[in-house]
């Protein structure tokens, strides 16, 4: 994977080992971390730093058990918005970030404008969130609506070679 010629950053095996390992698992020590990759723990502290001064993570998140908060629904909504202008598509993605539902939305190209990947506890949730937020949404005139069964694979880890 190629590094953005805008980073002003150079990586080497070592830093990419690091960047590896940290993906896989944000909660290491340092001194783990050190270890895992065969480095001191002062050299792996300046390295990790730098990494990280360097914007080369967006950000370090925990993800939690759904399970445990009742999210039991996942769903993929496509949105199409009465007309297409910098204006419209600006209104709509200021709103569609305000909800706290919304886990990822992208624009897309071809038959609708955006897809929204949505969490709910139950249906009586989701029909809420539908009709009362995602419906009133600016510019929105059509919705297409794909529920997941169940998710059979999710990965964040992209492979720094």
């Amino acid at each position: 994977m190629q590094l953005n010629t805008s980073i002003d950053i150079e990586l080497d095996h070592t830093d990419k080992k690091i960047i590896n390992a940290l993906q896989k698992n944000a909660r290491l020590s340092n001194v783990e971390l050190a270890d895992q990759i065969n480095l001191s723990p002062s050299a792996c502290l300046r390295r990790t730093k730098a990494l990280i001064d360097a914007d080369v993570f967006g950000e370090f998140v925990g993800l939690i058990n759904r399970d445990l908060f009742h999210v039991q629904g996942t769903a993929f909504i496509f949105i199409s918005l009465d007309h297409q202008s910098e204006a419209v598509f600006e209104e709509f993605e200021v709103a569609v970030t305000q909800l706290e539902q919304v886990i990822e939305c992208y624009l897309m190209a071809g038959d609708n404008d955006y897809m929204l990947k949505v969490i709910y506890t139950d249906a009586k949730d989701y029909e809420e969130l539908y009709y009362k937020k995602l419906l009133r949404l600016p510019g929105v005139v059509g919705t297409q609506t794909r529920m997941a069964l169940r998710q059979v694979h999710s990965s964040a880890y992209i492979n720094v070679t």
